[in-house]
């Protein structure tokens, strides 16, 4: 087997990385959350949750109190019962001695005087002892009775404590989900964009639920633990304060214990947490890429390298357990010294006459009650730390800055067909790097912009100005004549529809989905808006229709198809202005071209905004926006960017010689397979422009034959195996 040696730097480098995307990647099986920074303010705040509930939780401090005080009794009686035997057998044993009704004190002088002292003083120490007397039930039922009625009662009232807490608890917990999820809702975009997906849900799920869990764990534990190490105490020192001081010996013990073991258990148990997320990193990789392990023949590899993590895994395992499991041993060994004190010196104290039999008996019982709720304090430390950090972490959300609230007096959005004008428009994240600068142009209804550019240029920040997922700089964004910034933000958004570059479905049926863009939508209209969007031909080809339930990523259908749902919504929303947010970059051609079919249905008499991916798809746009490095650098229509021979143009070179390049090198391109010349320069063209040779290409690119398969019942054609596939180099302008 491996050793742990066999992981190079690298190997560990990667594993940490791979742990850090793990953990920020919404894993539930996250490590736990640690310390918290700042424990007592956090703590009171934490407590501070239950604020609403002050009254119940006294009630429920007062019922815990009432069962700590019974609990703590019972011994002291059955104590009673004990002494009522003890002492009833001891007088039947004296009767043959001496005459029955003997005064005590005459027995007492009488087994000095004949050198049974030890039996003097046991005698001495005993109340109503009477000569022959023997056990008295009477009482010794009475006792019982009472034992038995404070049993009863003690864990009735802890069952109500229990439950009334768990109400506490519940609805706490529950409040405070209201108060994330209301907070969430009030964040700004700019939030989502410094905080990962992951962590946002760690701190939603985990947290909350680890602080669920430690509240209802430790709060009613602490409170009876507290209560009855002090009632025993009390109760111990009322026997015998030579036993309570015996019995206090074991605290600085456990002191000891706690204070040795329990920060190296700890650190092991987040090094056993580190150790099983490296693993999960590992395995996770392994499976995910299962295919790929096979076909570069690296079996032997993934399975050495999961051995040495597997190994370190164990090896940490196995010293936390360790670590952990001295704890309880450890406590017992104290308590059982402690015991073996009591008894030694609680039965030279019962030979001296200074104590009772039954009472000794309860002192143990009481030993035995000290030590346990020591014990469950010690354990809740590190609950209680870890649920600390979790309400922390929560916190932290709860504190982030909000969004300006939509202003009281708010104008109402008049209905118009959506005119977008930008005035002067300034805006960027950060006020050393301006983004936008002095942007205007207006776009009337059935007119579109492109918005184009390399990958962060800052196309999408554009259209999220429009939405007012931000606030701009300066200038002015007017919708129908008003500005957006000084609507309601519902308002803004319910007149305008997005599709994104990745098509988001929930689970459901495909009608739901669609329905989603507008709750009133009939049955009739959301069958009108899959007809426009060619969503009703596939759906036909399905079992159950549009009554088909998708699963949770939507696995099945086709990503293409998933698309044009997402069209079918944004159609049936009936927006005034529209954004398409590259909705057909990761799809074959055939796909896309029902996709361009769809979106044209669409866009008609509509606002739209077009981040483009695929350059040929946006040359009728009305108006191009072209943007480098955060700033609009161009903008005007396709023909008057390529006349500029600017960085349209050269996006647009990049392309389309990566399509000429395909095609010069394709087979039967040279002889004009199939009766046809492929070439990309014929004798026609030779003296064209390189712009114009572009559009050439791309129309003899459209040219060729796509074979294509039928997708089923009324389904829209798909692409058959060795069909002609998009050169992916076309994908690399974003």
């Amino acid at each position: 087997m491996s050793t742990p040696d066999a992981l190079t730097e690298e190997d560990r480098a990667e594993l940490e990385l791979a742990e850090q995307a793990r953990q920020n990647s919404g894993d539930w099986n996250s490590v736990a959350p640690g310390k918290a920074a700042a424990f007592g303010p956090s703590f009171r705040r934490l407590l501070g949750l239950l604020r609403p509930y002050a009254w119940s939780f006294a009630f429920v401090s007062f019922l815990g109190a009432i069962g700590v005080v019974l609990a703590v009794l019972a011994p002291r009686v059955l104590g009673d019962a004990t002494n009522i035997i003890f002492e009833g057998v001891v007088s039947k044993s004296l009767a043959q001695g001496f005459p029955e009704g003997t005064p005590q004190e005459t027995v007492v002088e009488a087994l000095r005087a004949a050198g049974q002292g030890d039996v003097a003083n046991i005698v001495s120490a005993m109340n109503n002892f009477q000569v022959g007397a023997g056990v008295d039930f009477d009482a010794l039922r009475m006792v019982i009775v009472t034992v038995l009625a404070i049993y009863v009662g003690s864990s009735l009232l802890s069952w109500i404590q229990g439950y009334v807490i768990n109400i506490i608890m519940v609805r706490t917990m529950w409040r405070l989900r209201e108060d994330v999820e209301a907070k969430i809702n009030r964040l700004p975009l700019a939030y989502f964009d410094k905080v990962q997906r992951g962590e946002l849900i760690s701190r939603v799920t985990n947290d909350i639920d680890n602080i669920t869990q430690t509240m209802q764990q430790s709060l009613s534990s602490a409170l009876t633990s507290v209560l009855t190490v002090v009632g025993v105490l009390i109760m111990m020192f009322s026997i015998s304060w030579q036993l309570a001081l015996v019995a206090l010996v074991s605290l600085p013990l456990m002191a000891v214990i706690f204070g040795v073991i329990g920060p190296k258990s700890q650190k092991a148990f987040g090094e056993q947490w580190k150790k099983v997320g490296r693993l999960n990193a590992r395995v996770e990789e392994s499976f995910s890429g299962h295919a790929l392990v096979k076909v570069y023949g690296r079996e032997k590899d993934a399975r050495e390298k999961f051995e040495v993590e597997n190994d370190e895994l164990f090896e940490a395992s196995f010293r936390a357990q360790f670590l952990s499991g001295m704890i309880m041993p450890g406590m017992m060994f104290v308590g059982n010294l402690t015991y073996v004190g009591i008894a030694v010196l609680g039965g030279l104290m019962v030979a001296g006459g200074q104590i009772r039999l039954g009472d000794v008996q309860a002192f143990i019982q009481y030993s035995q009650q000290f030590t346990q709720p020591l014990s469950q304090l010690g354990g809740m430390a590190a609950v209680v730390q870890s649920g600390t950090a979790s309400a922390e972490r929560v916190f932290a959300l709860l504190d982030a800055d909000e969004q300006d609230p939509d202003a009281a007096d708010a104008p109402a959005h008049v209905e118009g067909r959506g005119v977008i004008e930008f005035e002067s428009v300034r805006f960027s994240y950060t006020p050393e790097r301006p983004l936008i600068r002095d942007l205007s142009f207006r776009v009337e209804p059935g007119q579109t912009v492109a918005i184009v550019g390399p990958t962060g240029a800052g196309k999408t920040t554009l259209v999220n100005l429009i939405m007012r997922f931000y606030e701009l700089d300066g200038g002015r964004i007017l919708l129908d004549g008003q500005d957006i910034a000084e609507l309601r933000r519902d308002d803004v958004r319910s007149r305008t529809g997005m599709v994104l570059q990745d098509p988001w479905l929930f689970a459901g049926t495909i009608r739901d989905n669609i329905r989603y863009g507008r709750e009133s939508a009939t049955d009739d209209e959301i069958v009108e808006a899959a007809v426009a969007t060619r969503v009703d031909q596939f759906v036909h080809s399905l079992p159950e229709g549009y009554d088909t339930v998708l699963d949770e990523d939507a696995a099945n259908v086709s990503a293409g198809e998933k698309q044009l749902i997402t069209i079918a919504r944004a159609f049936v929303a009936r927006p005034s202005v529209l954004i398409l947010d590259e909705a057909t970059s990761s799809v074959d051609t055939r796909t896309e071209l029902l996709l361009q079919q769809a979106m044209a249905a669409l866009r008609a008499g509509r606002t739209s905004f077009v981040i483009a991916h695929r350059l040929s798809t946006i040359r009728d746009a009305d108006l191009i926006l072209v943007m480098e490095h955060g700033a609009i650098v161009e903008q005007g229509s396709h023909d008057e960017l390529i006349t500029a021979h600017g960085a349209y143009w050269r996006l647009y070179q990049s392309q389309f010689e990566a399509a000429a390049s395909d095609l010069d090198t394709a087979p039967g391109a040279a002889d004009g397979a199939d009766g046809g010349p492929l070439d990309a320069r014929s004798a026609a063209d030779a003296d064209a422009p390189a712009s114009d040779q572009a559009l050439v290409l791309t129309a003899q690119a459209a040219a060729v034959p796509q074979v294509v398969a039928a997708a089923g019942v009324d389904g829209p054609p798909r692409p058959a195996q060795g069909s002609p596939t998009p050169d992916p180099s076309v994908d690399e302008t974003r």
